[in-house]
């Protein structure tokens, strides 16, 4: 396979700022549930980390690599990555070439609400690495442009695609989805979007919901694929997140988002994201920038 997919599919990604280092990060308006990010690195970008969503991309030029589910994984121009949700991982260049790729940010419960209907959970993709021209292309459509919003109605659909291409690579059966309260877990997610920067109680949300806080804990992973306390802290970070990428400084930002200080919040950003505040400041780009 040709190590260069870049003529082919990100013309503009020279558009991408970059420091001296010849690293950056390209992020894209934001659309509910789902994130999608270009990025250009050369050696070790990011240090073990999780994220609470699928990540789902395209390696672009160069080869990708990363420690995942116990073994160091490598991903060719073309080739899919899917990460699940809360599985440790790494990443960065797997050759002195360096590395860009895309990645999109999906909420587990996006792919949910597509498989309520047969009754399904979501699938397992025990393979990271995934040599599949049709999903690549399906991911391609939203990655591709990157300085454009996504639509509702093309997300309907590619929502649907994606569930589509990851139940093809789920090798394990798909286990039957008991019955979700999806009213109270939406109703619950909604309360902790609205009151991201404070603590936020277990009464408040039995209140909200009518639920008592353990079965509210478990429909609510049933449906996130997480907990609403790291739901919460995974919305505080994204908040603080665009802050820094915006040009905030740290100790504001962590202020403004409900972190203790600035150390609270360089402790957490590392674990979700790989790298330190300053090290996001220094890489990340809005386009148009």
């Amino acid at each position: 396979m040709s190590q260069d997919l870049y003529p082919q599919v990100f013309e503009g990604l020279e558009r991408l700022c970059t420091g001296p280092s010849g690293n950056g990060i390209l992020t894209a308006p934001a659309f509910p549930g789902i994130e999608r990010i270009g990025a250009q690195f050369s050696g070790n970008a990011f240090e073990p980390h999780r994220h609470d969503t699928y990540a789902l991309g395209v390696t672009v030029k160069g080869v990708q690599t990363f420690r995942y589910r116990g073994e160091r994984r490598f991903s060719l121009p073309g080739q899919v990555i899917v990460l699940h949700p809360d599985e440790e991982h790494d990443g960065g260049a797997g050759t002195e070439d360096g590395l860009q790729y895309r990645m999109l940010y999906l909420e587990p419960a996006l792919l949910l609400e597509c498989l309520e209907a047969e009754g399904l959970g979501l699938p397992f993709v025990d393979e990271p690495v995934i040599g599949d021209p049709a999903l690549a292309g399906v991911l391609l459509a939203a990655l591709g442009e990157l300085d454009r919003e996504l639509d509702e109605l093309f997300v309907d659909d590619f929502v649907s695609r994606v569930t589509g291409g990851l139940s093809r690579h789920a090798r394990l059966p798909r286990r039957p989805l008991g019955a979700v309260a999806w009213r109270q877990t939406r109703a619950a997610r909604d309360y902790l979007e609205a009151h991201a920067t404070r603590p936020v109680h277990s009464g408040e949300l039995e209140a909200v919901t009518g639920l008592d806080r353990f079965a509210l804990s478990r429909h609510f992973r049933a449906a996130f694929a997480t907990s609403p306390h790291r739901y919460l802290l995974m919305r505080r970070l994204q908040r603080a997140r665009a802050m820094i990428g915006a040009g905030e400084g740290i100790s504001d930002t962590a202020a403004a988002t409900g972190f203790a200080d600035q150390s609270h919040l360089n402790r957490h950003f590392k674990k979700a994201y790989g790298m330190t505040p300053g090290q996001w400041a220094a890489l990340a780009r809005n386009p148009g920038s």
